[in-house]
């Protein structure tokens, strides 16, 4: 009953629970005659073909993994999967971990083992409702809803080249805040953002619509100084960008796809244009690098047991699995909670050193014999310790420093994948709405779906587990043969925008349940970095480079009159 008192009023009616009540639907008619609903009575059509929508689609996830909520708090809820396997339970703590605040010592053990550096201190300040990052003016890592992970990298074509190597001195996903007495890596009053207006389209298109409607679009410089890294050495010749976090509803079904499914979508897609050769060789019409070399290499990626899968997750395509991938990974480097698989601190040598010469960092540690660090209590003792026990090189279970046991529990890594992979698509809205209909038409039509492909279907789900799920001989839920409507081809391609993301290649990004962001996280921001304020703004920045893969739709849709573009506004809201 929980869960029902989540549903909206429309959901509660579907059920029948207060069958006796009569709701009157108004409608109008919009600037060109087209009929319009106004209130929401889409629960008299839920599952029924209406227009252009086959029964399925109200169902975006599913009959396993939608749920029937379309409230302010439909991200949170479980699928259907959970409760059919018995994992309430699971699920139910797993959210728990997700929502509350890591501490180095916790008085609740499942909270506990922060640090001592880290990117958050708790999940849901990145995913704020459980939905995409929102916007940030400055960066500051307890800003509720701040989903930014910093992209600091050496750019390989000039200073503001979108493409080169992550630095060494910090972690892959740097780290701005540390335990006491330790300083972070980088030291956030030094990571300067602003966000710049563009006055002029690079492919030359207008900045008002033909019919006069203007739009406006914004973009985020990003810079660190030098001195605010605590790193022994300070890296040199630096660029920056920012990627924000999405939603984590629906991945469960994502991680269900058949493999092959998705490689006969790069098949499809290599006859139209390029694709990234790091992911697919063109030549060979498969994908790049070889899996029997059981590395991470191309395509493949080589989960914690050795085997291979090709990566679909994350914008830079580097994951294959959500249980050795999205959430999984970051339950351990966002934190830097130590696990049985995860037996290490996410750490680098710089910072190590750089903490190891600290004068403030030894001192404080000389006050504290209990400390893992304290060593023989000299100096030198407590900085050849902090260096040891802080340097992912030395920081093994067999070293003679090693005092660090796994913080989080097999069982409570397995409640918390249970969460993350129970993670319910919110159900469709309006499809019965003509306006809607006919977004769903020109976004057909003008070429969208050719990169945010409508349907997919799951394989058996025979998931990849970690060993403290299967040696635990413990379960996940499983979407095995679903019909699912994410709108994306799980492959990545080029915008050309104004400071790009890095690497320039970006996964098309899932647009099912997108239209409840206000209600769920009270932003709507969209795209890699939450450039874009709304539906017009995203759409228009895959126009603004000729050179960008969805120039040619983008173009349509400016030309479009306004009611067919408020039409595909209205759609992308309601699927």
């Amino acid at each position: 009953m929980m869960r029902l008192l989540k549903c909206n009023i429309s959901s509660v009616l579907l059920f029948g629970v207060f069958a006796g009540l009569v709701l009157t639907s108004c409608s109008d008619n919009d600037d060109n005659g087209i009929k319009t609903n106004t209130d929401e009575d889409d629960y008299k059509y839920v599952g029924q073909a209406v227009g252009n929508f086959s029964a399925e689609e109200w169902y975006p996830g599913g009959n396993l993994g939608t749920t029937e909520n379309t409230s302010g708090t439909c991200y949170q809820d479980e699928t259907p999967a959970i409760e059919a396997t018995n994992l309430g339970d699971a699920f139910k703590k797993g959210e728990y971990m997700f929502e509350h605040y890591f501490s180095a010592h916790s008085p609740i053990q499942a909270l506990t083992g922060l640090g001592p550096a880290y990117v958050r201190s708790s999940c849901i300040d990145c995913h704020p409702g459980y939905g995409h990052g929102r916007r940030m003016e400055s960066y500051r890592a307890n800003m509720r809803g701040n989903g930014y992970l910093l992209v600091i990298y050496h750019p390989v074509d000039g200073a503001n080249s979108n493409d080169g190597p992550y630095i060494s001195e910090v972690t892959g996903m740097p780290q701005t805040r540390a335990t006491s007495p330790f300083l972070p890596p980088v030291d956030e009053s030094g990571i300067h953002l602003s966000w710049k207006p563009v006055t002029a389209m690079e492919s030359g298109l207008p900045m008002t619509f033909p019919d006069g409607e203007a739009y406006s679009l914004i973009y985020p410089e990003l810079s660190i100084d030098i001195a605010a890294f605590n790193t022994d050495p300070k890296p040199t010749n630096l660029a920056f960008r920012l990627e924000s976090t999405i939603g984590l509803y629906g991945t469960g079904l994502i991680d269900a796809i058949p493999q092959d499914s998705i490689k006969k979508q790069y098949q499809h897609e290599a006859k139209y244009l390029a694709l990234n050769p790091g992911i697919w060789d063109k030549d060979k019409n498969d994908w790049a690098g070889n899996p029997a070399l059981g590395t991470n290499n191309g395509a493949w990626y080589r989960l914690a047991d050795g085997t291979m899968k090709v990566k679909r997750f994350t914008y830079a395509m580097t994951r294959a699995s959500l249980q050795d991938g999205p959430g999984a990974n970051a339950m351990w480097n966002i934190t830097n909670v130590i696990r049985s698989d995860r037996p290490r601190l996410y750490t680098t040598t710089a910072w190590a050193t750089a903490m190891s010469k600290t004068g403030s960092v030894i001192a404080a540690i000389k006050k504290n014999p209990k400390s893992p660090y304290y060593a023989d209590g000299t100096d030198a003792g407590i900085s050849a310790a902090v260096k040891a026990l802080l340097d992912p090189k030395t920081n093994q279970l067999d070293n003679p420093y090693h005092k660090f046991a796994p913080s989080m529990t097999d069982n409570n890594f397995w409640q918390y994948m249970v969460w993350h992979r129970g993670l319910a698509v919110p159900r469709a809205r309006n499809l019965n709405d003509p306006v809607v209909q006919r977004g769903k038409k020109m976004f057909m039509e003008i070429g969208c779906a050719n990169c945010h492909r409508p349907k997919w279907q799951t394989g058996k789900d025979d998931y990849w587990a970690p060993a403290p799920i299967v040696n635990g001989n413990l379960n996940l839920p499983k979407y095995p043969h679903q019909t699912i409507y994410p709108y994306t081809d799980f492959v990545q391609h080029r915008l050309g925008m104004k400071n790009d993301i890095h690497g320039s290649w970006c996964r098309t990004t899932p647009l099912w349940g997108r239209g409840l962001s206000m209600a769920n996280t009270g932003a709507e921001d969209r795209l890699h970095d939450c450039r874009a304020r709304n539906e017009i703004e995203a759409i228009m920045w895959h126009a603004y480079s000729k050179k960008g893969d969805a120039y040619k739709s983008a173009e349509r849709f400016y030309y479009l009159k306004k009611a067919d573009r408020d039409a595909i506004v209205k759609f992308l809201r309601s699927i």
